[in-house]
């Protein structure tokens, strides 16, 4: 099973998408500071999760995910999150 994920660090606010087959050690990683894109912005916060059976169609949502139509996707699929954060 894959999965995509993406994080939010409550160091700056910012949002981490990525992918894995083994979510809980990956997570673990990023919050140990292992996971050099994230290292500096720990502690971080899974905020959604996706599952996939095959690789290549997580690795297709990832990219998605990352691009300016995914993060507005993600915006509006969690507009009730966000608001409350105040956001």
């Amino acid at each position: 099973m894959w999965h995509v994920y993406v994080l939010l660090s409550r160091v700056d606010g910012n949002k981490y998408v990525g992918m894995t087959n083994d979510l809980k050690r990956r997570l673990g990683m990023h919050n140990s500071g292992k996971v050099y894109a994230t290292r500096d912005r720990v502690p971080l916060y899974p905020i959604y999760i996706e599952s996939y059976l095959d690789q290549h169609d997580a690795a297709v949502r990832e990219k998605f995910l990352k691009s300016g139509w995914g993060k507005r996707h993600l915006a509006k699929i969690l507009k009730n999150w966000y608001k409350k954060l105040g956001g």
